[in-house]
C-alpha cells in the first residue's frame, strides 16, 4: 500500500479486488432492502435485514459502532438527507426513504447509497430520486485517469443543473475509500472541473450526491446524527464507491460494476479480473 500528498490511500490490485467483494456485499444488501422497503415495515426491521444479510455474507458493517452509531445502515425518511437512524418508525405510502449501507471485508471496505419510494409516491420524489442518481452516473462518466477530482464534482452538478432547480447539498460529500470507511480527499457534488488531485490508478471514492426538493440548507436533529432540511422539503441520496482503470471506471459496489448504467453515457467499464 502507498500513501500519496494529501494522506491519499492508493490500493494495490489485490486490495480494489478485496474492495469489490466488500462491494457485493453491499450491492446484495441494499438490493433486498429495495425489495423489503413497503408501507407498514419499520426502519428497524429494515436494519436487521442488512445486518442479517451483511454478517451472514462473511462481512461486517461498517456503521454499527462508527462514532457510537446503532444501526448497520442509515435509514433517512422524506425531510432527512442523511445519517437517520434506524429505530421503531414505520413506512407509510407515499414516503420516500434512502437507505445507506457499508460492509467491510478483510478490513476493506464499501459503500453506497440508494433512494426508494414507498408504495405509491407522489411523481415529483421519484423525479427527484431518480435525478439524484442519474447525477451520480454523470460524475463516474467524467471521471479519466489522469484527471483531476472536481471533474466528478462537475460531472454532477451539470446534470442537476441542466435537469432541475433541485438544492445540491454541499455541508455533505463524497469520499475516498479503502483501509476506513471515511478517508481523504472528499468528493464535492459541486464545482469547477480540473482541480484537486489527480485521479490515478488504485485510488478508490464514494460518490455520493444528496439533493433537495427545495432549498439545501440543513441542520442536525438533538440525535446527533439526523440530517434534516431546514425548509422541510423532501430529500434524495444516492452512492457508489467506484475505482479507475485504464480501460474506465469501475463501480465496485453495483452489481454488474456499472455496467449497463455507464454504456447509457457511452462509457465502457473497466472490471479487473479475479
Amino acid at each position: 500500500m502507498i500513501f500519496k500528498d494529501r494522506g491519499i490511500e492508493i490500493k494495490t490490485r489485490e486490495q480494489i479486488l478485496l474492495m469489490r467483494k466488500a462491494g457485493l456485499v453491499v450491492g446484495r444488501t441494499l438490493e433486498l432492502l429495495r425489495a423489503a422497503v413497503k408501507p407498514g415495515i419499520s426502519t428497524g426491521e429494515l436494519d436487521a435485514i442488512a445486518e442479517d444479510h451483511i454478517r451472514s455474507s462473511g462481512a461486517t458493517p461498517s456503521f454499527k459502532g462508527y462514532h457510537g452509531f446503532t444501526g448497520s445502515i442509515c435509514a433517512s425518511v422524506n425531510d432527512e438527507i442523511v445519517h437517520g437512524i434506524p429505530g421503531d418508525r414505520v413506512l407509510a405510502d407515499g414516503d420516500l426513504i434512502s437507505i445507506d449501507c457499508g460492509a467491510i471485508v478483510d478490513g476493506w471496505h464499501g459503500d453506497a447509497a440508494i433512494t426508494v419510494g414507498v408504495g405509491e409516491v407522489a411523481s415529483e420524489l421519484l423525479e427527484l430520486a431518480r435525478i439524484c442518481e442519474e447525477s451520480m452516473w454523470h460524475g463516474f462518466a467524467a471521471a479519466r485517469l489522469g484527471g483531476r477530482l472536481t471533474d466528478i464534482s462537475a460531472g454532477v452538478e451539470k446534470h442537476v443543473r441542466g435537469t432541475s432547480s433541485y438544492g445540491i447539498v454541499e455541508d455533505f460529500v463524497g469520499h475516498g475509500i479503502g483501509s476506513a470507511m471515511h478517508q481523504p480527499p472528499n468528493v464535492p457534488n459541486y464545482g469547477r472541473a480540473g482541480r484537486g488531485p489527480k485521479l490515478i490508478e488504485g485510488l478508490a471514492l464514494a460518490v455520493e450526491p444528496m439533493l433537495t426538493l427545495g432549498k439545501q440548507d440543513n441542520h442536525t436533529l438533538d440525535d446527533d446524527w439526523t440530517v434534516v432540511t431546514d425548509d422541510g422539503s423532501a430529500a434524495a441520496h444516492t452512492e457508489h464507491t467506484f475505482t479507475l482503470t485504464p480501460q474506465g471506471p469501475w463501480v465496485l459496489t453495483a452489481l454488474d460494476g456499472g455496467e449497463a448504467k455507464l454504456a447509457e453515457l457511452g462509457i465502457k467499464t473497466g472490471a479487473l479480473a479475479d
